[in-house]
């Protein structure tokens, strides 16, 4: 059994928003990563090298709050995909990063067909 070491941990926001978008993109039904703003109304996918663009994370007394911006597959019941999602990105953070998880909330910013 491993041994605490004394000392204090900090992880930067942007290792939290990529963990939280690989554990997006694995989830069922989930096409990619969106912007937060959308660009004349049209949600653009971001590449994987730009996940982080489309999470938000704020820190609270709570826990973290991460804001996902998603685009999702056409014809999959949307709040099931969703709740999946949700689930997914708070058990890879409170699993690989030990964060108190104060919500997962996820924008669907579009919905397309995926190739």
């Amino acid at each position: 059994m491993a041994k605490p070491i004394p000392g204090m941990l900090t992880i930067d926001n942007t290792v939290i928003a990529d963990l939280a978008g690989y554990a997006a993109l694995e989830s069922y039904g989930v096409v990619g990563m969106a912007m937060p703003s959308l660009t004349d109304g049209v949600a653009k996918i971001l590449p994987a090298a730009r996940l982080r663009r489309g999470i938000q994370v704020v820190n609270t007394d709570d826990g973290v709050v991460i804001d996902l911006y998603v685009v999702i597959e056409s014809g999959v019941n949307l709040s099931t995909v969703c709740r999946n999602l949700s689930d997914n990105v708070r058990y890879a953070l409170t699993s690989f990063a030990k964060l108190d998880i104060a919500a997962v909330n996820v924008h669907v910013q579009g919905i397309r067909v995926r190739d």
